[in-house]
């Protein structure tokens, strides 16, 4: 096959795979967008709720937090802690997550300088119930498994797409051209140079954050594969050595090991056990690490103590670092704000690639259908 019958290959390709996933990428897209400074929203409507904190000296040790919480709770015996999330700024409030017989998942607010309960199980403002809604129509169109995976290989689809883009983008014949829009010309023109310039400005990180997902909702197998094109071990999950008649050691004897196993890490989660053989997680934030809560975790047996597991992000495997690379490149934080504030045009990208992809096909439909019709004509008259 000749250069100019592959181009035309994928070109072709890369035209109807995106009117077959134009919608859905749009969908995936605009939510993202919505979802950037999901974090900072977040705050700001809780703060509302439950009132700002003021520093005062040192944190009290999170048992004692934890210990605060389950006394409340001393009606509901069968009430579970499930995580807790450490503030991650001063001014936060601690949030020990239980789960009750009324609720899965019940978020427990704590001033973590007094160990007064600020709020727990309150009820869901217009932007909970707003992310609520669109942070599984992002992921999985609200449709359970099977969207999951549909999004899945649209994400797939699209790094595709993304990358035949940069194949077929005329730039690379002439450099200037190929980022410049000529706002004065006929709309079609415009049309094109819009679609150019969006893709292949966009079309990297385009990359960046669908195949991303599609790893995610595929990590049943894109993980395994990730490992062995690495040749890196995955590891297999850390188990308690269950003893019969034993009850799972003290919090603050766990902490205090996790601590030790990495002393400059400063405690972002805890992750509990929710069955007897399960491990107690222990999540830290290096000095070296950029992302907010950290992606390193200490696994600890939950009877005896021991040290099960250490996932030190920068000692790990070439497959595990490109696994913890995910989150920064999906979310955009790789780059601090000035990368975050840029992912809300790529969330828009979809949008504008899609409609403009659409607006160039539907131009050259009308044409070849013109000359179709012209050569019936002709036909027609010959006959005749």
């Amino acid at each position: 096959m000749n250069s100019k019958k592959l181009r035309d290959l994928v070109f072709t390709l890369h035209r109807y795979i995106g009117l077959a996933v134009g919608l859905i990428a749009i969908i995936v897209g605009l939510t993202g967008t919505l979802l950037v400074f999901q974090s900072e929203i977040s705050t700001i409507d809780q703060q509302r709720r439950i009132g700002t904190i003021t520093p005062q000296g040192k944190p009290l040790p999170v048992e004692i937090v934890l210990n605060t919480v389950k006394k409340t709770y001393a009606d509901q015996p069968d009430a579970l802690v499930q995580r807790i999330y450490l503030p991650s700024k001063p001014n936060e409030p601690m949030n020990v997550i239980l789960k009750t017989k009324q609720k899965e998942w019940t978020e427990n607010y704590v001033n973590p300088y007094t160990g007064k309960i600020l709020g727990n199980n309150l009820k869901s403002t217009f932007i909970q119930k707003f992310y609520e809604i669109v942070y599984p129509l992002h992921y999985e169109l609200l449709s359970g498994n099977i969207g999951n995976k549909f999004v899945g290989i649209i994400g797939l689809l699209m790094s595709f797409m993304s990358i035949t883009g940069i194949i077929l983008w005329p730039g690379w014949r002439k450099l200037i051209s190929g980022f410049k829009i000529k706002w004065n010309a006929h709309i079609k023109r415009v049309n094109f140079d819009v679609h150019k310039v969006a893709g292949v400005i966009a079309a990297v990180f385009l990359i960046f954050t669908f195949f991303t997902g599609f790893c995610w909702n595929f990590s049943d197998v894109a993980n395994p594969m990730i490992y062995t094109l690495t040749f890196s071990k995955q590891q297999a999950d850390p188990v308690s050595v269950v003893v019969a008649g034993k009850s799972p050691l003290g919090l603050k004897e766990q902490l205090k090991t996790a601590q030790t196993t990495l002393p400059d890490g400063t405690l972002k989660r805890i992750y509990f056990p929710t069955k007897p053989e399960e491990a107690l997680t222990v999540s830290f934030k290096l000095p070296q690490e950029t992302d907010d809560y950290g992606q390193s975790s200490v696994y600890l047996d939950q009877y005896s103590g021991k040290v099960l597991q250490v996932d030190n992000s920068l000692k790990q495997s070439l497959g595990d670092r490109i696994l913890n690379s995910f989150s920064p490149l999906h979310y955009g934080t790789f780059g601090g704000l000035p990368t975050r504030i840029f992912y809300l045009f790529v969330g828009l990208a979809p949008l504008i690639l899609s409609v403009t992809g659409f607006v160039m096909w539907w131009y050259r439909y009308k044409r070849k259908n013109r000359q179709q019709q012209t050569i019936e004509m002709v036909k027609f008259s010959a006959k005749n």
